[in-house]
């Protein structure tokens, strides 16, 4: 495995992790369904890693865009000599804009997913940190949880940070990178998920989540810039 392949992949593995970690709604969902409906630790574990490969697919559809759009720039006659330095500019241009991104985000309010237990049924429903004018916290309609619903839920929120990453690699015309982003990807979000629901079920919190998830962006953005940065002035 080269250098370039190597950064790649450690690109993947950190933004996988913080994305995933990061969030309560990736793990905190099957930790409330688990002891509301008594789930066995298999069953709970099943649904944990079929959310997650659908949470996985849907950023990989997206990411498969990059890819396209990384092949027809190969296609381009006068970029054949400087792609590589111009697939390099976009990944770290990209993660400059991200990171700005997720700056500004930091000082927005922002929602996150709430997982309700009334009775026997799980609810979610998103909370808007920041009050309205009336000095009332914004809360939005609860919908019942099912595990249906859980997966949907997942497949409907992709990691957009991983196209520029398939971008790059699309450039390069390299499978070999391409199905080595997408397995460290899908592997590193599944464990993180099954890893954080067990933590959850054996009542360990080693992290405050919900203050990490309003950050999560300006970190994919600094990974990305200096996965960029590294290809360009120090030749990984």
């Amino acid at each position: 495995m080269n250098t370039t392949l190597y950064a790649l992949a450690i690109t993947a593995i950190t933004i996988s992790f913080f994305h995933t970690a990061s969030g309560p709604d990736h793990y905190l969902p099957f930790i409330v369904l688990s002891k509301s409906k008594k789930w066995s630790l298999g069953k709970t574990i099943l649904w944990t890693i079929i959310c997650g490969l659908g949470h996985v697919f849907s950023s990989v559809i997206l990411g498969i865009i990059g890819v396209y759009l990384g092949w027809q720039l190969n296609k381009i006659s006068w970029l054949q000599d400087v792609r590589g330095n111009v697939s390099s500019w976009a990944l770290f241009i990209f993660g400059l804009g991200y990171l700005i991104y997720g700056i500004w985000k930091m000082s927005k309010k922002h929602s996150h997913k709430h997982f309700d237990v009334m009775g026997d049924e799980v609810y979610v429903h998103e909370h808007t940190h920041g009050k309205s004018a009336s000095g009332h916290h914004h809360h939005h309609q609860k919908t019942k949880v099912t595990p249906l619903v859980l997966f949907a839920i997942f497949v409907m929120g992709p990691s957009e940070p991983l196209i520029p990453l398939l971008f790059f690699s699309g450039a390069h015309r390299s499978m070999a990178e391409v199905i080595t982003l997408i397995s460290t990807f899908t592997i590193t979000t599944v464990v993180t998920m099954v890893g954080m629901v067990l933590l959850g079920i054996y009542g360990y919190n080693l992290l405050n989540t919900e203050k990490l998830d309003r950050y999560v962006h300006a970190i994919s953005g600094a990974v990305l810039s200096i996965c960029g940065a590294g290809m360009l002035f120090l030749g990984w």
